[in-house]
């Protein structure tokens, strides 16, 4: 499973998002669009958000933090992690 998350510097979603990600042990990239215009415009163009964190999982546009937190919450982000582990 790819996970992206797409921060700015200044930014505690974007520390808590990447918090909940360590906390289960989910790898992922971080991208900095911090002074990136043209990656901030790619980034609205597929997320349909203009904020960040914006959290990517297989390509798939999942949402910012609050989104994020509901995957894992409701135990969908643990049972994508397994099918992912299970297909590799």
């Amino acid at each position: 499973m790819r996970v992206e998350v797409y921060t700015t510097r200044v930014c505690p979603y974007c520390v808590a998002a990447k918090r909940l990600l360590n906390k289960r042990g989910i790898a992922y990239a971080e991208i900095d669009v911090s002074g990136d215009h043209d990656k901030r415009e790619w980034l609205v163009a597929q997320s349909g958000q203009r904020t960040v964190p914006q959290i990517f999982i297989d390509g798939e546009p999942i949402g910012g933090f609050a989104e994020l937190d509901a995957l894992d919450r409701s135990g969908e982000l643990a049972a994508r992690m397994s099918r992912a582990s299970e297909s590799a």
